[in-house]
């Protein structure tokens, strides 16, 4: 069984509006919410095999509190993700090595929500109503697959065994 983590980065500012969109920081409220999700995954014992991340300011921001929680955990940050739709991220999880066994992927939507929907074939019927309605900035979805080999996995192939919003975190 592998398992994905699905990690939308958390709110951005709109500050500057001359920023370039790679290049806009958390909001302040983005911050707590990427603090919050950091301590969601040290608290329930969540610990990926490997982290891939959007090469956007954002998305590292949001990953910092992050790799705080999981200093050990292997990180690479790729300009690939960066705006990837769920046909290219789909491409990019079937080349992870096999050993590893779960996978925290920190994107954008829509190719993180997309592709959440697509691999989440099963669930609990309010949770992927909720997942399809929005999947907030912050949000994580965890999807466990039956396979074995990365690049076995496929669309409607996985369950939607949580979804989680930083607001409804404590």
């Amino acid at each position: 069984m592998k398992v994905l983590y699905l990690l939308r980065h958390a709110k951005s500012s709109w500050d500057d509006p001359a920023l370039a969109d790679h290049e806009r920081p958390l909001a302040p409220r983005g911050r707590r919410a990427a603090a919050r999700i950091a301590e969601h995954l040290n608290r329930e014992g969540i610990r990926p095999a490997l982290i891939l991340c959007s090469s956007s300011r954002r998305t590292r921001q949001t990953l910092e509190p992050v790799v705080a929680a999981l200093p050990d955990v292997p990180t690479q940050v790729e300009a690939d993700l960066y705006g990837a739709g769920d046909g290219s991220l789909l491409r990019r999880l079937h080349r992870i090595p096999d050993k590893a066994d779960s996978v925290l992927l920190v994107g954008h939507n829509p190719g993180i929500q997309d592709l959440a929907l697509a691999l989440a074939g099963r669930g609990d019927a309010e949770t992927l109503a909720r997942l399809w309605a929005k999947m907030p900035t912050g949000a994580l979805a965890t999807i466990a697959t039956p396979v074995t080999r990365w690049r076995d996995l496929r669309p409607r192939g996985g369950e939607l065994v949580a979804f989680v919003v930083p607001r409804e975190l404590s």
